[in-house]
């Protein structure tokens, strides 16, 4: 196909695409799956080779959040029978940690529910980040917890901090659809605090939650233009007691288009697989590894993934290799400042401001999996061992 050729080259110059380039990887057929995902995997080698790098959530305070996103099982109002519990000590969120470093993570997450941090939950994340880097050596710590407010982004990078992961989820035209409680700005402008105190910024999407293919289209260009270091594609759980837990619309052949349109976009970026694939990939998850760099082992925050060891077979039978602690996951170009700086900034304005075409929601998926969402009840906030 002449449109994956042009993709092809794209990626491999870290040139974005038009839009409309990007729409049509969406519409591609069936027939063409294979096609696409073996393009897309040609960028994803050029600047990652065979390297998937790990990463581990621990929810240091589930539930009882005051947003009201209605994909969150966590959300105000929600209904979902998941663990609830408040602040985990330092020393309990470093042991969950550890659980997940010995598994192969590289990563470690913290997440914490709500709107957004206080100075003392600051300081107390902020003792559980010196925790975690005191007892494994060579791990990176990844913060998310909500909207920060000034000066909280740079005592975070100042006690170790090496990341802030704030997802815009989803197009600006349609956030007010999906939350009320804060707007689309309020996330860019975290993304953006957490950019000038020195974290890498890690930011993405969830699909599934009955977007348009424009309005995917849109998500990652704001992305792109943000420009994170890391970009996590969530596919909706639709949990139980939340508003879309009837929105089944995704196929494993959708998904994995979604996973190569956000590479060709992104070309250069650690792309994540993360929330949900268990859920709507199921056995096509090993053809995602060559879309994606970096994945999730085991559980998330309110929901169950699969062992952990299943992970890690899931990664050698596929023909590919956890990274280690001691290589760089990004290109060095991005951590460096490489050449073109200044004419890809230019690409990327004009494929922004193009026009997309407009495009359909798609079809709900024939068969969903209710009976893959298993809530978690294991790991942090219980006394039973983490899946790791």
């Amino acid at each position: 196909m002449d449109l994956l050729n042009a993709l092809v080259d794209k990626g491999l110059r870290r040139e974005v695409p038009t839009r409309e380039e990007a729409l049509a990887v969406l519409a591609t057929s069936d027939d063409e799956l294979l096609d696409v995902v073996a393009a897309a995997g040609k960028v994803r080698r050029q600047w990652f080779g065979r390297r998937v790098k790990l990463n581990y959530l621990v929810n240091l305070k589930s539930g009882l959040c005051p947003e009201d996103c209605s994909y969150c099982s966590q959300r105000l109002g929600s209904k979902a029978e998941i663990l609830k519990y408040t602040w985990l000590k330092p020393d309990e969120a470093s042991k969950a940690a550890a659980a997940g470093v010995a598994g192969g993570a590289k990563r470690v997450c913290l997440v914490a529910s709500g709107r957004g941090p206080t100075d003392k939950d600051v300081a107390r994340v902020s003792e559980t980040i010196s925790a975690i880097k005191e007892q494994n050596e060579g791990v990176e710590v990844c913060a998310c917890l909500g909207l920060l407010s000034e000066g909280q982004a740079e005592r975070l990078r100042t006690a170790g901090a090496d990341a802030y992961n704030h997802n815009l989820n989803t197009s600006e035209a349609t956030y007010g659809d999906i939350c009320t409680t804060h707007d689309f700005s309020d996330r860019v402008d975290t993304v953006q605090q957490a950019q000038a105190a020195g974290m890498s910024a890690c930011s993405g999407l969830i699909a599934g939650m009955g977007e348009s293919d424009a309005d995917l289209v849109d998500v990652v260009f704001a992305l792109r233009e943000l420009d994170p270091d890391s970009v996590p594609v969530n596919f909706l759980i639709p949990f139980e007691g939340t508003p879309l837990a009837k929105e089944w619309n995704l196929t494993p052949q959708r998904c994995l288009r979604i996973l190569a349109m956000v590479r060709f976009v992104c070309p250069d970026v650690e792309v994540r697989l993360a929330g949900g694939r268990e859920v709507h990939l199921r056995s096509m998850q090993p053809l995602a590894l060559h879309l994606v760099n970096s994945i999730f082992l085991g559980d998330y925050l309110t929901s169950e993934g699969q062992a952990g060891k299943d992970d890690l077979a899931m990664i050698a039978d596929a023909g590919f290799e956890v990274e280690g602690t001691d290589t760089m996951t990004l290109p060095e170009h991005r951590t460096c400042g490489g050449p073109a700086a200044e004419a890809e900034a230019e690409a990327a304005e004009e494929a922004v401001s193009g026009t997309a075409e407009t495009a359909g929601v798609p079809a709900p998926a024939e068969e969903s999996r209710r009976d893959l969402v298993a809530v978690r009840r294991r790991g942090a906030g219980t006394d039973l061992p983490p899946n790791a």
